[in-house]
């Protein structure tokens, strides 16, 4: 009788694999075509061969990207093509586990393109988790995420979740090779990837930079609001869904009154119609234009008074934080509309598609000379920016204006804790509703629009999202037709 193997106490390696969403299937189309069904929808990925589609069959169940992914034969390369633009439409998971037991670790792309990389670690690297990491329920699984991660983990082994908890304090990878549930280098490695493990050297604090400067002024709930209130950086549903239309009813349009006997201000000050002021007039007037009219857009001498009106810098000050004299100067602006601590945080970005007078662009308002300033940006990028105002409006053409209004976050957030995020919103609001109102007085259209892309915006400007991101966005043109106020 042959004598039992001895155990050799060596764990064994999790595998990498990618594999298709639940709901996804994969159809070979005559001529070579494959197309992925998904809710009824047949979305074509292009031509491959009758091998790379017999592969791909195996996205079903999950395919490990070390058999394609550096590949250099034709075939190798044909399924990495093909499971590229699975991931670039979000058709796609990654799952980390053993072959013949469940997933350690689902990964979760929130952005079009993420793909898994692994990058190398060594025993003396000493990891610990971001502040802006966090754990949570998710149906009956826990999740790992981070406002700053390209994908979420949900974790489905409780073990994993324990080891996870003990990095948030630093933990060589020598001391974590020693632990019964170590988890791997290669889960590590993609949480490091994602920014939600990040390296530190020895005497390092925690609350800094995590390798961006411009992280140290954030707070972690600010800095997730952003990314999660926003397009881009994650894959939850956005906008009008109704999501509990069968579950509640709608609020009341106007709130019940309290009980109590009322005061009728309308006899307290009556004001003939003849007495209302100008102000009051271009308020009551003030409603959404998503209709423009492209036979007559917007002249560049309207948009140029628009923007002296609403946002240009009427003068510039300067003090110190001390007023003995010591500290740091403050500079400060004074602009038409109001700010949070006279921050005046807010940048605006013109994605011009009609005005007669400007070209077709990209352009930054520079509010202190009162100047547009071109910024290079590819055509696809300018068209998927105004293509999406549109659908967030709900109608099938582009504004002829769109400005995205961005936020230097720093500015508020030096000086500001706990509410500098909430302090931006609010001065969007403000701003919203200066260009309303010069809207109305110039005779043009405007539409506030409640979403936008970070991710996007960050491509264009080459700005990091964290650093100076869009927090809304207005279209503005000639409208092609009176509107019902509302």
């Amino acid at each position: 009788m042959r004598a039992p193997r001895k155990n050799s106490g060596r764990r064994a390696t999790a595998t990498l694999s990618t594999r298709l969403l639940n709901h996804v299937t994969l159809q070979a189309q005559p001529g070579g075509d494959i197309a992925a069904r998904f809710d009824d929808v047949s979305l074509s990925l292009g031509r491959f061969s009758a091998e790379a589609f017999e592969r791909a069959r195996k996205l079903r169940v999950g395919l490990p990207l070390s058999t394609f992914a550096s590949g250099s034969r034709e075939i190798d390369k044909e399924v990495r093509t093909l499971v590229r633009r699975l991931a670039g439409r979000g058709l796609i998971e990654y799952r980390l586990g053993h072959s013949r037991s469940g997933d350690l670790v689902v990964i979760e792309p929130q952005v079009p393109d993420y793909w898994p990389r692994v990058p190398q670690l060594g025993n003396a690297d000493t990891l610990v988790l971001s502040r802006f990491a966090y754990m949570r329920r998710r149906a009956n699984k826990m999740v790992l995420e981070s406002p700053r991660a390209g994908a979420l983990f949900k974790i489905c082994d409780s073990k994993i979740a324990v080891v996870l908890v003990a990095l948030s304090a630093p933990q060589r990878i020598e001391q974590l090779r020693r632990q019964k549930d170590f988890p791997g280098l290669t889960l590590l490695a993609l949480l490091v990837d994602c920014q939600i493990l990040f390296k530190v050297d020895a005497g390092d604090g925690l609350r800094p930079a995590e390798g961006d400067d411009n992280l140290v002024l954030w707070d972690f709930h600010d800095l997730l609001f952003h990314a999660r209130s926003t397009e881009g950086r994650h894959a939850n549903p956005l906008g009008g869904a109704y999501p509990y239309a069968d579950m509640i009813a709608p609020l009341p349009a106007v709130r019940p009154p309290w009980p109590g006997k009322k005061i009728d201000l309308r006899e307290a000050s009556p004001t003939p119609a003849e007495a209302v002021s100008r102000a009051a007039t271009l308020l009551r007037e003030r409603h959404s234009t998503r209709d423009f009219d492209d036979r007559r857009p917007i002249t560049l001498a309207e948009l140029a008074r628009f923007l002296d009106s609403t946002a240009r810098v009427q003068a510039e000050l300067k003090t110190t934080l001390d007023q003995g004299g010591g500290g740091p100067e403050l500079a400060y602006t004074v602009r038409p509309y109001p700010s949070g601590g006279a921050s005046y945080e807010l940048e605006l970005y013109l994605a011009v598609d009609k005005c007669e007078g400007l070209p077709r662009g990209f352009y930054h308002y520079d509010a202190g000379a009162h100047a547009l300033v071109p910024i290079e940006v590819r055509s696809n990028q300018l068209d998927a920016l105004l293509k999406s105002a549109a659908f967030a409006m709900g109608v099938n053409a582009a504004p002829q204006i769109l400005l995205t209004i961005a936020a230097r976050f720093g500015r508020v957030s030096w000086k500001y804790s706990s509410i500098a995020y909430a302090l931006i919103l609010k001065d969007v609001g403000a701003l919203m509703q200066t260009f309303y109102v010069m809207a109305t007085d110039l005779d043009l259209g405007g539409c506030a629009i409640g979403t936008n892309n970070i991710e996007l915006f960050a491509k264009m400007t080459g700005q990091q999202f964290h650093a100076e991101g869009p927090v809304g966005q207005f279209a503005l043109g000639r409208g092609a037709k009176p509107q019902a106020l509302r």
